[in-house]
């Protein structure tokens, strides 16, 4: 067999808009091409639930970042919440740890991507992005419990070709440049460059801090080449550097409220710093005077908070080799990927000092190998058998801060000049063997068997160390007799339950085989119709962000909020969840290939759930505390209504229940059962971020006009579901149903050598929150009475303007 080169040779249009060809005057359905299956396979008959979008249409739709995918992709969603990203598939996704490994694995260029950090990466020059629901146990298999998201990057082609696009919106300064240029070398070498730049000032305004947030900085290069020394092998090598950085972030202070006769967080907020700022001028207080300027509690894009920045810098390096044996495939994928990122937050959400000045950083390094041999495709028995191996370093730092100028010397004069700092090192090592076999029984019927055996191996260390006035305090008297967590030695030991010890270390080994089985039924030549079973797993781990010792016997620091205090116990080492998932689905071509209607039904169910579970002040624990079961429906069509029409929708039906989560952070004047400090039964409950409904249509419209011009329209409308945005499951954060609408209209050459086009977005300006929580204090500094709420909000309407310009080969 001869390797050749084809990087997609039809495109993959976005999920919810369609491609026409034509055949004789009459318009049909464009073929789409998936490697969901770590083969290059026509959607219709891959037996996964699967959406696509090509790159072409993400750069025209202005899509740069992995969250503004999710718009288009049914129960698929990404955000930001206060310390980390979170990817969700059907609901299920990882907590706020970084610990945790992704429960929807992240691949490019079939290379895992698996921290949260990475899921922040540009998106530029990409070949598709795709989108597997469910999980993935066999091909993809790294703990992609609840899907995996693989991304491809635009590869080197043999004909000289390039583009360069910009775009600019002035609401909230935002200017993008893409560039890409690719060609021959050689007879046999062909090279690629790409590069991206783009600026965002933001949306929100910062009162306090007299600027614009969140404000962003993006730059990226890719160098690519592929080298064919011979008929049988074919070589691609790809190197990447992105930058991304942020200042502020889009979340604001809303919903203030108070219990009859109690008062809201905003107004004990300000009566607070204004008695201990009256104290001060009068000299009963000792100075500096607390800085503040309060929030108008309104989610209006308008903000009173301290700083927040972030830096991010990432380097990959991927090798790919594919080497025809006979008629087989041997593929070897050799993947590096690195990361440092530095986060300042101001992790109370306000513009009064309470935990001001925390910082955290976190540094990644993952070398993998992965090892494939593939029959030939459509034979009667086909099969796919590899190997993976991977080593990874993680290091995480971070700083709890009590300022100088802070809120909390109005309850205690000591609590200033104080910090706690930990620090987190794990290494880890991964081997697998996976294969999978699909045996065409009839011409109408066939099998797969899939199974993968992994085997991981961490160890890590984790220690917290106290600080008063820069100076590092001991966890215990030197005597031995007297432990240090007294209030008049320093009182940040009891009051936020944060107890300081030396190293702790540990080590986890786990092995798991996670089998697959597919029955597919050619019911038409098309229709496809396929029932799937598959078992999951996400490997255990330990807790990087647990305030307390492991151990019941070590007694640093007690909980002074209790009566007698009692002792701070943490949690070091936390188990594997699993999933079981029942797949039904129907992949269906009809009218003459001018339309399509696939389907997919799923259940499945979800045990021992790594979970962040509230220690009753300031932290949280992680725990296996909870069980759930995920039902839903899935739909994407598409029809060539006409020679210059083209139309496509999505539905998603999500139906998430927790079947026993008995230890849920509680919300304000929470009437559920209380199970332990600061926890309620959650049983029953629906999850955050999980509307039951979300759809979507897209309409493409083509008219060629005059002077060899042709004029595009393509209106959106998408639509979700309401749904709480908090991980207390509080009844006040609800998102209320939104009906967004996205506008295109485009303007360009017949060869499609330029283009010009005016993109509008969220055109009904709705305000959508993404995620959020509870005030800092709020319930010190109300007694109890009363609350306020931070969340993240997406973008309000915004119109920018596009152009692009390609040469070359067309």
């Amino acid at each position: 067999m001869t390797i050749k080169r084809c990087v997609i040779c039809v495109s993959a249009p976005l999920t919810l808009a369609t491609s026409i060809a034509f055949a004789q005057g009459s318009p049909v359905l464009e073929e789409i091409v998936v490697t969901a299956q770590k083969r290059a396979e026509n959607l219709q008959d891959v037996p996964i639930s699967v959406s696509t979008i090509a790159g072409d249409r993400m750069l025209e739709s202005g899509i740069r970042m992995l969250e503004d995918v999710t718009t288009y992709v049914p129960n698929f969603s990404m955000h930001q919440t206060g310390i980390a990203n979170a990817i969700t598939v059907r609901g299920i996704g990882s907590g706020v740890n970084q610990g945790f490994e992704q429960s929807v694995g992240l691949y490019v260029d079939d290379v895992y991507y698996g921290r949260g950090q990475l899921a922040r990466l540009p998106l530029f020059d990409l070949e598709r992005v795709e989108v597997a629901r469910g999980p993935q146990p066999v091909l993809f298999g790294r703990n992609s419990i609840a899907g995996a998201v693989g991304i491809a990057t635009a590869k080197p082609t043999r004909d000289f070709e390039g583009s360069v696009s910009a775009l600019y919106e002035p609401d909230a300064g935002e200017e993008n440049v893409n560039f890409a240029l690719s060609g021959p070398l050689g007879d046999r070498v062909a090279a690629r460059l790409a590069v991206l730049g783009s600026d965002f000032d933001g949306y929100f305004t910062n009162v306090y801090l007299n600027r614009k947030e969140e404000q962003r900085r993006d730059s990226a290069a890719r160098a690519s080449l592929a080298w064919d020394p011979t008929d049988r092998i074919a070589i691609t090598a790809k190197l990447e550097h992105s930058e991304f950085d942020t200042v502020g972030r889009n979340y604001e202070m809303v919903d203030s409220i108070a219990l009859p006769g109690g008062i809201d967080y905003i107004s004990a907020l300000t009566r607070t710093v204004t008695l201990y700022n009256g104290a001060v001028g009068v000299g009963l207080a000792p100075p500096p005077p607390i800085p503040y300027k309060p929030d108008d509690g309104l989610l209006n894009y308008v903000k009173s908070s301290g700083d927040d920045r972030q830096t991010t810098s990432v380097d990959n390096a991927t090798l790919t080799i594919d080497y025809a044996i006979a008629d087989h495939t041997l593929t070897f994928v050799t993947g590096y990927v690195e990361y440092d990122f530095y986060q300042l937050c101001d992790c109370d959400f306000v513009s009064a000092p309470i935990i001001d000045g925390s910082e955290s950083t976190e540094g990644f390094r993952q070398t993998s190998q992965e090892v494939r041999f593939a029959s030939p495709a459509k034979s009667r028995l086909e099969y796919l058998v590899g190997m993976y191996l991977q080593t990874s370093v993680l290091t995480y730092d971070d700083k709890i801060n009590l300022p100088p100028d802070g809120v909390l010397r109005a309850f205690n004069p000591a609590l200033t000049h104080i910090d706690t700092r930990r620090a987190f090192h794990q290494d880890e090592n991964m081997a697998a063997l996976f294969g999978q076999v699909k045996w065409t029984l009839s011409d109408a019927v066939s099998l797969t068997l899939g199974g993968r055996y992994t085997d991981e191996s961490k160890s890590a260390s984790r220690a917290q160390v106290h600080y008063i006035a820069g100076v590092p305090v001991p966890p215990t008297d030197p005597t031995g007799v007297t432990p240090n967590y007294l209030w008049s030695v320093n009182p940040l030991f009891g009051a936020f339950l944060i107890e300081p010890y030396a190293p702790i270390r540990g080590k986890r080994d786990e092995s798991r085989f996670t089998p697959s089985v597919t029955v597919e039924w050619r019911a038409a030549d098309s229709a496809m119709l396929y029932a799937r079973y598959v078992t999951g797993f996400k490997a255990g781990g330990f807790d990087v962000r647990s305030n307390g010792n492991p151990d019941p016997a070590v007694v640093n620091a007690l909980n002074l909020r209790t009566t007698p205090p009692t002792n701070i116990v943490g949690v070091f080492e936390y188990k594997d969840e699993e999933a079981r998932s029942f797949e039904l689905g129907a992949k269906t071509t009809v009218a003459h290939g001018r339309a399509s209607v696939n389907v997919a039904l799923y259940d499945t169910d979800y045990k021992d759930l790594q979970t962040s579970v509230f220690d009753g002040t300031l932290g949280f624990n992680v725990a296996n505390a909870s069980r759930a079961t995920v039902r839903g429906i899935e739909l994407d069509s598409r029809w060539a209504a006409g020679e210059r029409l083209a139309l496509s929708a999505s539905v998603g039906l999500l139906d998430f229940k927790f079947d026993d989560f008995k230890v849920a952070q509680c919300y304000f004047n929470d009437p559920r059962p209380v199970t332990g400090p600061g926890t309620c039964d959650a049983t029953g409950d629906r999850k955050e971020n999980t509307p039951k409904w979300t759809a979507a249509l897209i309409v493409d419209y083509i008219y060629a006009l005059q002077g060899n011009l042709i004029f595009k329209a393509r209106p959106e409308v998408v639509y979700s579901d309401s749904y709480i945005w908090s991980p207390t499951l509080d009844p006040v954060a609800t998102q209320s149903a939104v009906t967004r609408i996205n506008l295109r209209l485009a303007l360009g050459g017949t060869k499609e050598r330029w283009e010009v086009a005016l993109l509008g977005r969220n055109l009904t300006d709705e305000r959508v929150s993404t995620f959020g929580g509870n005030a800092t204090l709020a319930a010190a500094l109300t007694n109890g009475t009363g609350n306020a709420y931070y969340t993240f909000v997406d973008r309000p309407r915004s119109w920018a303007l596009q152009g692009t310009y390609r040469f070359g080969a067309r």
